[in-house]
């Protein structure tokens, strides 16, 4: 599996001999200004050089924390100074990825793209092919890989604490009754909106990460709120290869949160409440320092593990959680940069995310369970 374990402290790599990978990054919303901004800046070896936004209002936010950085109104600007760039990240609309990334590796730039990397598989492993055609570093940043929860769980896998994996169900809900608005809530097809592509990214990418190839996809999607126009409440079930079945919630309608994992093994189970708080950090202004404690989660947020009683009337211990650690994600693409090791998440692997991704929403539009590589 792909990964650092994280250390507790926020992660980096001692600086390599020479100046620092220079990176443009394309959108400064959401994604660009809480998760990529702040990381790329944390780590060394890298440097966030240009951002691409048009809205001045963006730019005066960049300004406060990166007040050295350049701005560029279109990623085109970008490919007319490719020899100044190492990196492009791109953190603009879903609908723009794959433009975009490919514009970046045909201008001779390796590419890191926020998740989806695009709307199908197949548009996925073109890109993987022009990257490996050109030679050039491809990488889909699926930060959740790092996640506290996540990691812990996967401490627990490797030591074989709960026997033999028999089910797998992982919850990304949310309570947001109201619509936000924006493409993310769009149901044009065209813009990758909805809570699948979005959330499902996510808990669907775990999945696969610790248990291995999906062979049988069944989904329920619905549209729940008033005015919504793309999927805000999906179920998605997936059979693994290796015979576990993965259960996967994802709802902007919950009024009530579930476990984000309960994990049910032959010897005992695992269960977690609560998100990771890197994102929240993050939005709340602050910032991963090498050698400080980053990531780390309130005792009583703990997860138990034990088998015959519900962790909710004291059943099983509790598991200490390990610290998150979404720097390792970049740290690991600077060494990818400067060593040429294999990238921290490839789009192969997110093709194959894909895929379930593109079977769920078959199956939900059709009511069917979709047998994979049939």
């Amino acid at each position: 599996m792909n990964g650092s374990t994280g250390t507790g402290a926020a992660s980096g790599v001692p600086a390599p001999a020479g100046p620092p990978f220079r990176v443009g990054l394309v959108g400064y919303g959401l994604a660009g200004s809480v998760f990529h901004a702040p990381l790329i800046a944390a780590t060394e070896g890298l440097a966030l050089d240009t951002i691409v936004t048009s809205s001045e209002e963006r730019r005066e936010q960049a300004r406060g924390e990166f007040p050295d950085v350049r701005f560029a109104a279109t990623a085109g600007e970008l490919w007319e100074r490719a020899d100044a760039l190492d990196l492009v990240v791109i953190a603009s609309p879903n609908r723009t990825h794959v433009p975009v990334a490919t514009a970046a590796l045909e201008a001779g730039l390796p590419v890191v793209v926020d998740k989806p990397i695009a709307g199908t598989a197949a548009e996925a492993r073109a890109l993987a092919g022009l990257a490996e055609q050109r030679g050039l570093l491809l990488s889909v940043f699926q930060n959740r890989r790092w996640d506290s929860d996540f990691l812990t769980l996967r401490r627990l896998l490797e030591d074989g604490e709960l026997g033999e994996v028999q089910r797998f169900e992982s919850r990304f809900e949310r309570w947001r009754p109201q619509l936000k608005g924006g493409w993310r809530e769009s149901g044009a097809p065209e813009e990758i909106g909805g809570l699948l592509y979005d959330l499902g990214s996510h808990v669907v990418d775990q999945a696969l990460a610790l248990f291995g190839p999906a062979v049988r996809v069944y989904a329920e999607s619905d549209v729940r709120r008033p005015g919504a126009e793309a999927d805000d409440d999906t179920f998605i079930a997936v059979t693994h290869a290796g015979g576990v079945r993965s259960h996967l919630y994802m709802s902007a309608t919950a009024a009530q949160l579930g476990p984000r994992f309960r994990v049910l093994g032959s010897a005992a189970g695992y269960v977690k409440y609560g998100l990771d708080p890197q994102e929240a950090a993050l939005r709340e202004g602050k910032r991963p320092e090498p050698g400080r404690p980053w990531g780390e989660e309130p005792r009583e947020l703990r997860g138990r593990m034990g088998s015959g009683e519900s962790p909710l009337t004291g059943g099983g211990h509790p598991v200490e959680t390990r610290p998150g650690d979404y720097p390792a994600y970049y740290a690991q693409v600077a060494d990818a940069l400067r060593d040429g090791t294999a990238p921290p998440v490839s789009a192969y692997e997110a093709a194959d995310a894909l895929d379930v991704l593109e079977a769920a929403r078959r199956s939900a539009r059709e009511g069917v369970t979709v047998e994979l590589g049939a």
